[in-house]
């Protein structure tokens, strides 16, 4: 390539390069120096004064940023679990041709497709303790059984996670079928030539020749419902007892309801570091693993 070719696709370059730094890398530099600062929304008087990491350190001795992580880390290891497990399964499935199988895949892209805020709210009126589908499926018109599923801590926060894993399964279900379909199917055809059963074809060929889809879908689930904040603003605003008050919702209360600028913007930044460290590391897993896979 020629020098002027060179400077050629540079200068295409600058455009792009332009919108990161406008849209991605100046308002997470904003961020940062926003959470370095005393803000309260309502009190110009008070000024911004410099306050250091002294955000950083009540952050740490916050009780209930405390609960909001550990409530956070229960809604992902959970929801990315199981939606990693039923989009195998369901990848598996619409993998193989049968009649109907284009219908299949399309319905199961539905939930995907359809908007957090539409799904929650469709999620909250199914989960409504008086006249909720989920409790008339369970006890029918016993109605004295219902159980107000958004009222109480314990099934507040299954009701999210259920929500959430409804949603996004198809997303991952996606993601796999795309690994599944690069697998030769001589592979298979040897196998059952050898004897090997259904279950040994899977463990031993699909197995390991899905795990780098399967890591890329673990890099997107997980960096995706540890930002979580629409499910739960929507179908119970943190409550009860912030037991569904996730730490993005955290910080979007100290900012916005309480005014606290400054520490709402040191939890934004924490939860950017949270992900820019499980991104580092899951692209070096999907890395290696693609390395692997060419030797």
């Amino acid at each position: 390539m020629t020098h002027k070719g060179q400077n050629f696709y540079l200068a295409l370059l600058v455009p792009v390069i332009v919108v990161l730094l406008l849209f991605i890398a100046a308002p997470i530099g904003h961020s940062f120096f926003l959470s370095f600062h005393r803000i309260i929304i309502g009190l110009p008087q008070l000024k911004t004064p410099f306050v250091g990491l002294d955000n950083y350190q009540e952050l740490l001795n916050d009780p209930v940023a405390r609960h909001s992580f550990w409530i956070t880390v229960i809604f992902v290891g959970t929801t990315t679990f199981f939606e990693l497990l039923i989009g195998i399964l369901l990848a598996l499935l619409i993998h193989h041709r049968f009649p109907g199988r284009g219908a299949l895949r399309a319905c199961v892209l539905i939930p995907w497709a359809i908007p957090t805020v539409v799904s929650a709210q469709m999620w909250r009126f199914l989960f409504n303790d008086a006249y909720g589908v989920v409790n008339y499926a369970v006890f029918g018109t016993e109605i004295t059984e219902y159980i107000p599923w958004l009222a109480l801590p314990p099934t507040a926060l299954l009701s999210i996670i259920v929500a959430d894993i409804w949603k996004t399964s198809s997303f991952a279900a996606l993601l796999i079928l795309a690994g599944l379909q690069v697998i030769p199917e001589e592979l298979y055809q040897a196998a059952r030539v050898d004897g090997a059963v259904a279950w040994r074809r899977f463990w031993h060929i699909t197995w390991p020749l899905i795990r780098p889809a399967l890591l890329v879908a673990l890099l997107f689930r997980t960096i995706d419902a540890f930002r979580v904040f629409d499910l739960a603003f929507v179908m119970t605003q943190g409550g009860p007892a912030d037991a569904t008050n996730v730490l993005q919702l955290y910080g979007y209360k100290k900012m916005f309801v309480e005014g606290w600028m400054g520490y709402g913007s040191a939890i934004s930044v924490c939860i950017f570091i949270i992900v820019l460290v499980l991104a580092i590391t899951y692209v070096r897993m999907v890395g290696q693993r693609l390395l692997e896979a060419r030797v």
